[in-house]
């Protein structure tokens, strides 16, 4: 059953640096979306359809990304605190100069990036900075 999953029209149009709190993307067509280095806060990206598309500089927050696509994705300098990829695919996405850590939230693993059986594949990893991550990529 296909199901249409409304976005919030805009999206690519938001004011770099904006914040986005507590915002469900999931299952969305975000594919090719070009975003201007937005900040999310708590938002959900579960299974959303994001190849392709540039997050050059936007930086995540406790966001939920289990099983987003982002094959082919730049992904240049971005920032992921606390998130969960559990099983998202970023086969040849490039990651240069990302920064994947925790928040300060109480014990670990609460807070932690979860990277639990991301595909990797292809990837560019060149100065990948990785602080406190869980989990094992899949490197099937």
């Amino acid at each position: 059953m296909n199901r249409q999953v409304r976005v919030e029209p805009g999206l690519a149009f938001r004011r770099r640096y904006e914040t986005l709190q507590r915002k469900s993307f999931d299952g969305a067509d975000l594919m090719s979306v070009g975003l201007r280095q937005l900040r999310f806060v708590r938002c959900s990206f579960r299974r959303a359809d994001l190849r392709q598309a540039t997050l050059d500089g936007c930086y995540f927050k406790l966001c939920d990304l289990r099983g987003a696509d982002l094959r082919g994705a730049s992904m240049r300098g971005i920032a992921l605190a606390g998130c969960d990829l559990t099983g998202a695919d970023l086969r040849g996405v490039d990651l240069t100069g990302a920064r994947w850590g925790r928040v300060l939230t109480g014990a670990p693993p609460h807070g932690l990036t979860d990277a639990t059986d991301v595909k990797l594949d292809g990837a560019v990893l060149h100065d990948l900075q990785l602080d406190q991550v869980i989990g094992r990529p899949d490197t099937r």
